[in-house]
């Protein structure tokens, strides 16, 4: 049977065995994960994941509870559907739930690449093969990972959905005596992974972080480059623009309030990417604008965040939600208007050209970066962030450590290798009005640890930047 064969099955299911007033939804999702990974320059590992799983959640009595599984007979889908109705009557009142999502036409899906879901190993390791090769003699490691989703929807109001999406994702370092460096890239299509230019941009960033010097902590002006803000834009999705914090007044976010600066327009948009174009409620996914202009818009939601405080779930429902809360996985910062925000940043570079003496810049940054370095008087590039973790959540302060290479930048020239920095700041405040002093004009899509979240971003100029010590303290 297909997945909507299967979510409607579940969902009669529940309607026979839990009587007419009890509500369903369910959710069938087909899933094949592929992991390419190496270490010390040689694949070392290959593995592939390939099922079927069901989701149902349902409301009966005025309880709710939710269960899921993987086994697709139709004595596997009656004991789901049995311990889920049991659950749901040793289960507390449930009063704020907030009903079934109606039917609403379904937006068309990305664009599906079929070479991409259906990768094979040697496809994976072709593209290993050019990073080790690019990385010229260092030891490198990393993966190279492909995932294809096929997924349905059914409830009880008669809604139902269906969708699927492809994406390949490639993280690499490359590794000196003492230093890394790291390139990484999230795409629709495999075709879209060039291992060579990762490999060879990971290996031109570790040579140059050789013989780092020690600095004074202290605020200094930042280059970001996209790997580095795709960590500040997790911290602002997940603490930021999440709906159920923004309802228990654990956010900063306030919606009509210039909280940033102008150049910063942030929007989740799952269909830009490998994104399913409904969520876990069956509500049809879309872009949605968070930040316009500096100008905080609105948070994400779900049903039951939404109905909370008075707004519209934005499709944003997801496993485990009631306890986490809506979270935007695929979050854009906009590039310089007019950009492209799809260009690749490492083919025009400069990284991996030779560096001038005193002169590193061509060995660390592409040519966005550098464009944003030039103005530069004395401050730092940053190419990674990591470690990060919440001191205050609600003006989102966050401790956490460089990575993978900082360098001095003086009257807009990459100078020197610098140690690891470890810093303390309000992720908000970097980003406030009057503090970002440049945006690069090319967005790149950085992976998440799990398929179907990723993060863009162009380079970021920022004009301070709290490091509080070195790695160790």
């Amino acid at each position: 049977m297909t997945e909507l064969d299967l979510a409607g099955q579940v969902v009669e299911l529940v309607r026979r065995l839990g009587g007419p007033g009890a509500q369903a939804e369910a959710t069938v999702v087909r899933s094949d994960l592929a992991l390419t990974r190496f270490a010390n320059s040689f694949i070392h590992q290959n593995v592939g994941e390939s099922g079927v799983s069901v989701r149902l959640r349902l409301h009966v009595d005025g309880r709710t509870a939710a269960g899921g599984g993987s086994l697709i007979t139709q004595d596997g889908l009656r004991a789901l559907v049995d311990r889920t109705l049991a659950a749901a009557r040793l289960g507390p009142p449930d009063p704020a739930w907030p009903g079934l999502a109606p039917s609403a036409p379904t937006p068309s899906a990305p664009a599906f690449d079929e070479a991409t879901a259906y990768a094979d190993p040697d496809d994976r390791a072709e593209r290993v093969r050019a990073f080790v090769a690019a990385a010229g003699g260092l030891t490198t490691a990393g993966y190279c990972r492909t995932a294809h989703r096929s997924a349905a929807f059914a409830n009880s109001t008669g809604h139902s959905a269906s969708g699927r999406t492809a994406e390949a994702a490639m993280d690499g370092i490359a590794r000196t005596g003492g230093s890394d460096g790291v390139a990484r890239r999230c795409a629709d299509r495999i075709g879209d992974l060039d291992g060579a230019a990762l490999g060879a941009r990971a290996a031109a960033k570790a040579r140059a972080a050789a013989d780092p010097v020690e600095l004074p902590p202290g605020r200094y002006e930042v280059v970001l480059e996209p790997a580095a803000v795709a960590d500040v834009l997790e911290n602002l999705a997940f603490y930021g623009f999440n709906g159920k914090r923004y309802a228990e007044r654990q956010s900063f976010a306030e919606p009509g309030v210039a909280q940033f600066d102008p150049a910063v327009t942030l929007v989740d948009d799952p269909l830009r990417g490998s994104g399913l174009p409904f969520d876990a409620e069956g509500t049809p996914r879309a872009a949605v604008t968070l930040v316009q202009a500096g100008t905080t818009r609105g948070v994400v939601h779900d049903r039951r965040t939404a109905t909370e405080v008075g707004a519209t779930s934005t499709g944003h429902a997801a496993p485990g939600a009631t306890t986490w809360g809506p979270i935007p996985h695929n979050l854009c910062l906009a590039a310089e208007p007019g950009a492209d925000a799809r260009a690749s940043v490492d083919t025009p570079g400069a990284a991996g050209a030779p560096a001038t003496a005193g002169d590193l810049s061509g060995a660390v940054a592409d040519v966005d970066t550098a464009a944003l370095l030039a103005g530069v008087r004395r401050g730092l590039l940053v190419s990674d962030l990591w470690y990060t973790r919440v001191l205050d959540p609600k003006t989102l302060v966050i401790t956490g450590l460089t990575r993978n290479g900082v360098w001095l930048v003086e009257d807009g020239v990459v100078t020197r290798s610098v140690r690891d920095l470890r810093f303390t700041e309000s992720y908000p405040r970097v980003l406030g009005p009057g503090a970002v002093l440049g945006v690069g004009r090319h967005a790149v899509r950085l992976p998440d640890r799990v398929d179907g979240v990723w993060w863009e971003a162009p380079p970021l100029r920022l004009a301070s930047w709290n490091f509080t010590g070195g790695a160790s303290g």
